[in-house]
């Protein structure tokens, strides 16, 4: 009984592994457009794939990030400027790649543009703080996809966007994690819209990473800036132990955070080359092994786990 069990589970995961090791032909025809490659992971994979021959077409939002891209890549990479926030900017990086794609299509679209503060609890917060997040990584992706999906339908092509571990677990206050929960929202509604037209969608969702967005500086000063504008009544209740407590535990997380990108860009290369590209990847162990099965408990064990009690 036992060794039936064992040999069936072996050929599901021989399948399985053999289904996925499945590669795409052609790849040096197709044009992928990705957002965000100033740094972090849509540098890297806008320089991966364009050593792996494919046509690499990067937004940065920034003429300096766009130029260091160049520097880094072969002439087959173009870049062009965006500005996720400004629909007007949207449009014009739209028409800049249907001018490029013609009647081809864009085969891959990556919505890796993002922002992580202003985060902090959400009684330290304003509206416009949630808003600044919202705008770049939720509004931003629905807005990006909107404008290419025509390009992507006609080459029946693919949609990778960058969510999160906190688009399954909510880990912090702000607008973060409700911009990832967002994404994986309006990802799953796409994916099914996109079927009867040969379009996949694919949710990355990566762990703790050292990107530009998780620079432990940077981040630090926002927490600190957070708490010293919230109003005198809310410092007053928190108390100055509460705050000290939950900069150290930033600061604990921070100085975790995974190095290895390609972790990430691996996944995201997977869903636009492979034939039969996943629809989640949850990238890097803690996403695998502890944030993903966290997902599926009761909430009484998530908060045990992840509550800032007050000292």
């Amino acid at each position: 009984m036992w060794l039936l069990l064992l040999v069936a589970l072996g050929l599901i995961f021989l399948y399985r592994w053999y289904k996925y090791s499945l590669i795409l032909d052609n790849l040096t025809d197709k044009y992928v457009f990705i957002t965000g490659c100033d740094s972090g992971f849509g540098k890297l994979l806008a320089k991966q794939l364009d050593k792996r021959g494919l046509k690499v077409l990067a937004a940065c939002l920034t003429e300096m990030g766009a130029e260091n891209l160049k520097k880094e890549a072969s002439s087959r990479l173009q870049t062009t400027i965006l500005n996720v926030t400004n629909t007007e900017s949207v449009s014009s990086a739209a028409k800049w790649v249907n001018d490029i794609v013609s009647d081809q299509g864009l085969w891959g679209l990556v919505n890796n543009a993002g922002v992580s503060v202003p985060t902090a609890p959400n009684e330290w917060l304003t509206k416009d703080d949630f808003k600044k997040i919202l705008d770049v990584n939720l509004l931003g992706v629905i807005d990006v996809t909107l404008n290419m999906l025509p390009l992507i339908r006609r080459a029946h092509g693919r949609v990778v966007n960058v969510s999160s571990i906190a688009g399954r677990v909510v880990i912090c206050g702000g607008g973060y994690c409700l911009s990832k929960y967002g994404v994986e929202s309006f990802s799953d509604s796409l994916r099914r819209e996109m079927i009867p037209f040969g379009v996949k969608v694919s949710i990355i969702e990566p762990g703790y990473f050292r990107t530009g967005m998780c620079d432990p500086n940077h981040f630090l000063e926002n927490v600190k800036r957070c708490w010293e504008k919230s109003p005198d009544e809310v410092r007053k209740t928190y108390g100055q132990a509460f705050f000290e407590r939950y900069y150290q535990g930033v600061a604990k997380g921070l100085s975790m955070t995974n190095k290895n990108l390609n972790m990430v860009t691996e996944c995201m290369e997977h869903a636009l080359t492979a034939v039969y590209p996943k629809t989640r990847y949850s990238a890097g162990w803690d996403a695998k092994l502890f944030f993903l099965p966290l997902s599926y408990c009761p909430a009484v064990v998530v908060d045990f786990l992840l509550i800032r009690r007050p000292i």
